[in-house]
């Protein structure tokens, strides 16, 4: 194959590959799109739009399942390609347990209603420990009280 660069000069493929740094490869394969290919695809960001946590390993599934004659790589090549990504799981919020399995965590339905506290450590500048006892209203998300000390007893919490 001759690769035409301008009317006076034609140049080897075989050489304007060397110079270009690329693969000959690369000049070869020119990827035909079907119209099944551009359905497939189509459905693939349809599925990922109806069901946003899953990835392409179960959307292979599911293609297979309707009918569809794809293997799990062809599936994610097309999945990079139109940039589908799972997005991160929302961490939940910490629940209180009780051993039979019962959730005892209040919902807030009303100023004053719960109320969540929590310790944090810190150290300062010469190394010396400090605690910080925090206290919300769960409802306005509003801080309360803010105690820090060097030692925060349990006597110091309840009072």
């Amino acid at each position: 194959m001759v690769i035409h660069i301008s009317q006076e000069l034609d140049v080897s493929e075989r050489r304007a590959c060397s110079v270009l740094g690329q693969a000959r490869s690369t000049q070869r394969h020119h990827p035909e799109v079907t119209e099944e290919g551009e359905r497939l695809v189509a459905r693939i960001i349809e599925l990922a739009t109806h069901y946003g946590r899953y990835g392409y390993r179960r959307m292979t599934a599911m293609l297979r399942q309707e009918g569809w004659k794809v293997n799990h790589k062809r599936v994610e090549r097309i999945w990079r390609r139109e940039g589908l990504k799972v997005p991160q799981k929302q961490p939940k919020r910490g629940r209180l347990w009780l051993n039979d399995g019962s959730c005892i965590r209040l919902r807030p339905e009303y100023k004053n209603h719960v109320w969540s506290y929590d310790f944090i450590a810190e150290r300062t500048a010469d190394g010396r420990p400090l605690r910080i006892l925090t206290i919300l209203d769960e409802y306005t998300r509003e801080c309360l009280g803010i105690v820090v000390e060097r030692r925060i007893s349990s006597q110091d919490v309840i009072n």
